[in-house]
């Protein structure tokens, strides 16, 4: 086992959940490894918040875990949460260990929740064994228990986004290696963009498994549109990186990115999702997308000042989520 910097004194994380607004699904290796993919997103200020103790030996398991649900067990074996069970394995940290988490946003709802658990558990596992590791290698080894380890159809823009938070463009290589350029964006613009930016929640969870599965399979017969959403990852950053911001422009980017990922599996939209979209649109959104794989989760719309009541007035059947930019990614708030 590897030592343990303090076998009593609690290890706790953040790591912030992000906003892809296009290129997703070229971070998925069916892609990639065929041309390189890109994605352009940023983190938000939701956050995924990670507590990892060593247990103590008056309770009688050896393993507690706290999440939506809670487990008592007293072998790493016996833990039904896959990426804890992983990352402990990964990690060869021995019982007994005591780990919780909470979210600031339900699971399954489009904004890399589980990536980003997987990195703040990582994170907060390698300060409990006294080490301080990098994002990059924090990203890596997330992405390697959640697609090598556990078979996960997903790609690597969420465990980047919660690793590195900031803006970025994430350009996924041939060799599977991933490079991060930040956007460094003015204050006043990042502040415009964000202030644009409307998110709703739909009250639809959804397991992004089966539609990311559908999408893998997609990936050679629509790798044309797969083409397209890339190279408007390239065309926001550069939208954004020229000292000002166009947002009927960028609107309009994600609209098409959005027409262009409802073609790319089955279950990515719906009658609801659809109907939601029209409403705001028709109240004068100029584009948005579904956040994540599909079927569920937020709605994003960009809207311009003079146009947001209407648009919130028009959904106020809906849960509108705030947010704002988070530059920081995982990181050991106590430990």
């Amino acid at each position: 086992m590897a030592e343990v910097h303090s076998p009593t004194r609690p290890i706790v994380t953040r790591t912030p959940l992000r906003v892809s607004f296009a290129g997703g699904g070229t971070d998925l290796a069916a892609f990639y490894e065929e041309e390189d993919g890109a994605v352009f997103s940023t983190a938000i200020t939701q956050y995924v918040t990670v507590t990892v103790k060593r247990h103590s030996a008056l309770f009688n398991e050896s393993i507690r875990l706290n999440y939506s649900k809670s487990e008592q067990v007293n072998s790493i074996d016996e833990i039904e949460n896959n990426i804890a069970r992983e990352c402990l394995r990964f990690l060869e940290i021995e019982p007994p260990i005591y780990i919780s988490t909470v979210g600031d946003v339900p699971a399954s709802t489009g904004l890399g929740g589980s990536s980003a658990f997987a990195v703040g558990l990582l994170n907060a596992l390698h300060a409990f064994r006294g080490e301080r590791v990098s994002a990059g290698q924090l990203a890596e080894e997330a992405s390697h228990i959640e697609i090598d380890v556990l078979g996960e159809p997903i790609g690597k823009q969420d465990q980047y986004a919660a690793a590195f938070g900031g803006c970025n463009v994430f350009r996924f290589r041939g060799t599977g290696s991933v490079t991060v350029e930040h956007q460094n964006l003015a204050p006043r613009l990042r502040q415009e963009l964000f202030d644009s930016m409307l998110m709703f929640w739909t009250g639809h969870q959804r397991d992004a498994n089966s539609v990311l599965a559908e999408q893998k399979d997609n990936v050679a017969a629509r790798f044309q549109h797969l083409q397209s959403m890339r190279d408007q990852a390239f065309e926001l950053a550069e939208l954004v990186g020229n000292g000002m911001i166009d947002v009927k422009r960028f609107g309009r980017v994600l609209h098409e990115g959005w027409q262009l990922k409802r073609g790319l599996a089955s279950a990515i939209s719906n009658s609801a999702i659809d109907e939601y979209y029209e409403r705001a649109t028709e109240a004068g959104a100029i584009g948005g997308k579904l956040c994540g794989a599909g079927g569920g989760g937020f709605l994003l719309f960009i809207v311009e000042e003079d146009s947001r009541a209407a648009v919130r007035a028009a959904l106020r059947d809906l849960q509108e989520l705030h947010v704002g930019y988070e530059p920081h990614g995982t990181h050991v708030l106590l430990g």
